[in-house]
This record gives C-alpha cells, structure tokens and sequence, in this order.
C-alpha cells in the first residue's frame, strides 16, 4: 500500500517497490502466542547495512543471524518498464548466514576490508568481527559488563578504530588491534546519570568527529583525539535519542522517540528543522540517510516506511508493510530497520525491516521536469 502526502509535486517519486520476503525460513516465523510472543521491554531492533559497493546487504536481528543478500537478486527484472510486487523465495535471495551468540542490534561493514568483515554488536553487550569468506568470528570485545550494545560503527579514516554505546552508559572506542580490556576511551555523555548510550557514528567523510546519541535527549559530539570534553551538545528532543546520522561536514539527522526527526547544524549548535509524520513513542524503527539526493527516511510504529527530504518538515512518500496472517492484529507490526543504497543517478533503493521477519525493497526515480 502507498499513501499519497499532500499535493506537493516533490522532486523524488517512491512509486515502485521491488520485492519483499520472508527473513525467516518457512515455518519459523517467532510466534505471538501469549507465552512465546516479544516482551515490550526487550526493544527489537533490526540491523541492516549496504556493503560499500553496493552489492551486498547484510541484515541482523533476534533470530540471532547475520544474513547476506546479493542485491540485484532483490531486484526483480522490470517488465514493460515497471516492477510488479512479488514475494521471493528465501533461499534464492539470500546468499548465506551465520549463527550468532546472541541477538543483534547492530551491523557495521568494516571500511577497508574488501567487504570481508562485517562488525555486530550484541544484546549481550558484546560486539564481534567476522571474516565472511571464512565465516567464522575473528574479533571480540565485551567492556560494557554484559550491558546490552546498542549501537557500533568503525571510523572511515581509520578502520581499525571503533565505537561501542551501551545500556551501561558509556561509549566505548577501541582498536581492533588492541587485547580485549583495552580501550582507547570510555565516554559517558550523561556525566550526572547513566543514560543508555542508543546511537554511536563516526563522521562518514574522513574526519574525526564522532556523534552519540543518548536516553538523555540529547546528541553529543566528540573529536576521537581527544574525548575528555564534547565538542558540541545538541540539545532539543524531549525523549531518548535513538540514532543520529551525518548528511554531510556540518549537518547531522537525529531521531527520538518523541516521534521527531531533526535536522540540526553541528558546527553552530542551532536545529534547522524538525519532521513530522511518522509515529515513534517506544520503539527503535531505524534511520537512514541517503546523501546524494538529500533524503532521509525512517520506519514507524504503524507499520509504514516514512521518506523525507531535507528541505520540508512533511514526509515526501509514505509506504506500507503488509500484515503477516501468522500475527494476529492485537500485536500490531511496525518497520525496524532502514537502509539506503548509497548511489548516484536518478534512481534510488531503499531496504526496510519489519518486526514480522520481512525485508521490503523499495524503489524511486526522480520525477522529469515536466512533470514537476
């Protein structure tokens, strides 16, 4: 289902979507009966990331895999110049998985390994490396006290640095090349508290800054130098911040459970723009930023897929996930997951993650100028 928005001739039209299958293998779908159904506390959050070349998507969650799609093969051909729903067979689209410890919240591929290591971070507070053509682990680092991780990410400029956020208040940078136990710096953004660290990402572009988003309503900027002192404090939601995302040098996305994104200036520590539109109390229903075209999306709490552009404070396009028969309609479904393929041209991809155990692809165009 598509939901027009307004009647504004937006630039970027997500008219078509691709494909949508099943995470899970036939028949193991996790059940919603009253004892086997997800506890509110527990916070499902879905993983997936596009491979820097865009070939591969990688997806994580509570079924405690790590799963790789090829992704022209979640591409359907087109037929007649458009692409017609479908769902696909599970074994075709995805390569292969791994088995994991414990559930994920978190997928990082690692910057300058080829696309061969992958980085996740646990709910057992734990983040991991795995080599994907050995497929084995290779790294493993557990300084958040069993604390659940949510959040990991690598630094561009250098790889071998990375950050952690966790339940336990703090975000923890290290070297993969160091022993476990040794970290590099640990942060704790809620110096008067010990609110849950929910969102780490370093600066995509080469240079040292790293944003943290935190249970404290707040996001916190760090140069990875020296992290004794924030470098900014962004301070306007007024419930926990769930990620934080670059849009380019100077701007930084953030999303909250308050049911707001926010665009904000990091350099002057103004906000720019607040978005409304999709629903987000309780939940974490991902976000992503696809730079190249100036927009960014995020899942919700009704179970739909919201896209904004940076310029208007209203979602662009609104599109939803179908309800499974195997979930009963008191424990509603709602999008965790959000992923954009990092791409230039006229044409965009993005990837979506249910609660349910269903990947969606979605696709756009931009609009000709005649019909703008």
């Amino acid at each position: 289902m598509n939901l027009k928005v307004g009647s504004i001739s937006y630039e970027w039209e997500m008219r078509n979507f691709s494909s949508h299958f099943h995470l899970q293998q036939p028949g193991s779908v996790i059940p919603y009966t009253r004892r086997g159904r997800q506890n509110e506390e527990q916070r499902p959050r879905a993983a997936v990331d596009d491979q820097p070349s865009n070939s591969f998507f990688a997806t994580g969650g509570i079924a405690r895999k790590i799963r790789i799609y090829n992704a022209q093969k979640l591409l359907l051909p087109r037929e007649n110049g458009d692409r017609n729903a479908a769902f696909l067979d599970h074994a075709a689209a995805c390569e292969y998985y791994m088995c994991t410890p414990a559930k994920l919240s978190s997928l990082k591929w690692k910057p300058g390994s080829g696309s061969r290591v992958i980085g996740s971070g646990d709910y057992d507070g734990v983040v991991m490396e795995y080599d994907l053509e050995k497929r084995v682990p290779v790294f493993e680092r557990d300084e958040h006290g069993g604390r659940r991780v949510w959040s990991m990410d690598y630094s561009n400029w250098n790889p071998t640095l990375g950050g952690s956020g966790s339940d336990d208040g703090t975000m923890q940078v290290w070297d993969t090349r160091c022993d476990v136990g040794k970290t590099l710096a640990s942060v704790k953004p809620d110096r008067y508290g010990c609110s849950a660290v929910c969102s780490v990402e370093f600066i995509p572009f080469g240079g040292f800054l790293v944003a943290v988003g935190c249970a404290d309503r707040k996001i916190y900027g760090y140069d990875v130098r020296s992290m004794v002192d924030p470098v900014f404090i962004l301070d306007g939601h007024r419930k926990a911040v769930t990620y934080t995302r670059f849009l380019d040098q100077q701007k930084i996305v953030s999303s909250s459970t308050d049911g707001c994104l926010k665009m904000w200036d990091a350099e002057n520590q103004h906000l720019i723009r607040t978005y409304k539109g999709h629903v987000n109390s309780r939940r974490f229903v991902g976000l992503s930023v696809w730079r190249t075209g100036g927009l960014f999306s995020c899942g919700s709490e009704n179970n739909h897929v919201y896209v904004y552009d940076m310029r208007w404070g209203k979602p662009i396009w609104v599109g939803g996930f179908e309800q499974l028969a195997a979930q009963p309609r008191c424990e509603p479904g709602f999008v965790s997951g959000i992923c954009w393929r990092e791409t230039g041209g006229e044409r965009c991809t993005l990837v979506a993650g249910g609660s349910d155990g269903v990947l969606q692809v979605f696709e756009g165009e931009r609009r000709s100028s005649s019909c703008s």
